[in-house]
């Protein structure tokens, strides 16, 4: 399929910041027009009756318990740091 005569490629490429070779904006063009003509057909699909859904699958939790572990201790925490101070890590003023 050809791309469409109302797509301006170059605005889509300037916010994509992409700098684009005249072949690229070619096979980018035919690319989105392939794309929109997939979308007009699915425009085709009768879909009443049919629930809006956001997964195609009931989604569900799937993390684990969170069980409270004992942590770092201090030394270790601090053990690659640059520079520390009273258990901290000492980081140059970034804000006057």
């Amino acid at each position: 399929m050809s791309a469409p005569t109302d797509l301006n490629i170059d605005h889509v490429a300037n916010l994509a910041r992409l700098a684009l070779t005249p072949e690229e904006k070619a096979k980018f063009a035919q690319q989105v027009g392939d794309v929109i003509a997939y979308i007009e057909q699915l425009k085709q699909v009768d879909v009443t009756g049919v629930e809006p859904t956001a997964h195609a699958f009931p989604v569900s939790n799937v993390w684990a318990d969170d069980v409270a572990r004992p942590g770092l201790s201090v030394e270790d925490a601090l053990r690659n740091a640059p520079a520390q101070r009273d258990h901290m890590i000492v980081v140059p003023k970034v804000v006057e």
